[in-house]
């Protein structure tokens, strides 16, 4: 009983090792696991960056570690997964039931395409290339850079379109697939 009410608080908060250590085993581990990854085709990979899948098969490992230690029960793994899905539920409820707390969750969608012209520093802020954008429009079927009204990117990820009146555009006519041709 006694160990129930006994709490380890140096244990919680005191790293057991180097913070230098620390660094350089992630260090070690992030460039080990991308150099795993970036031998693999990327079809394989999803729609995920190489980046993307390292910081989350990362975060799930550092959070692993930092909130069970080193469990060893059924229970312990049980209690941790119980608390994950309580989490994910409570902050899907609260989004649902508060639409500006849905707004904080997620971010609004980003204009990245207007009336046929790419907003550069929208771009710039995602780290989104001009050949990653006419990608992701060829692959909707987009032709001409013109005729895209709004190409917004959702919160997601993904690249939503929509298209403007072809006959009224008064941007020439850009075919997407051509980099040169956009500057």
């Amino acid at each position: 009983m006694e160990k129930w009410l006994f709490i380890d608080w140096q244990a919680i908060f005191v790293p057991s090792i180097s913070v230098f250590e620390l660094i350089i085993r992630g260090s070690l581990v992030y460039l080990a696991l991308f150099s795993v990854l970036r031998v693999l085709p990327s079809r394989q990979l999803g729609t995920l960056g190489i980046t993307d899948l390292l910081v989350v098969v990362l975060f799930a490992e550092a959070a692993q570690n930092a909130m069970a230690s080193n469990y060893t029960s059924i229970t312990e793994g049980a209690i941790l997964v119980g608390t994950v899905i309580f989490w994910s539920y409570l902050l899907n409820w609260l989004g649902y039931k508060i639409p500006q707390f849905q707004r904080f969750m997620n971010q609004p969608p980003l204009l990245l395409v207007k009336n046929g012209r790419m907003i550069q520093r929208h771009l710039q802020r995602e780290l989104i290339t001009d050949d990653e954008l006419m990608s992701k429009l060829r692959q909707q079927g987009v032709e001409f850079l013109a005729d895209v009204k709004f190409a917004y990117m959702e919160a997601d990820g993904r690249i939503s379109i929509i298209m403007s009146d072809a006959k009224t555009s008064s941007v020439p006519k850009q075919k997407v697939a051509l980099k040169s041709d956009l500057h």
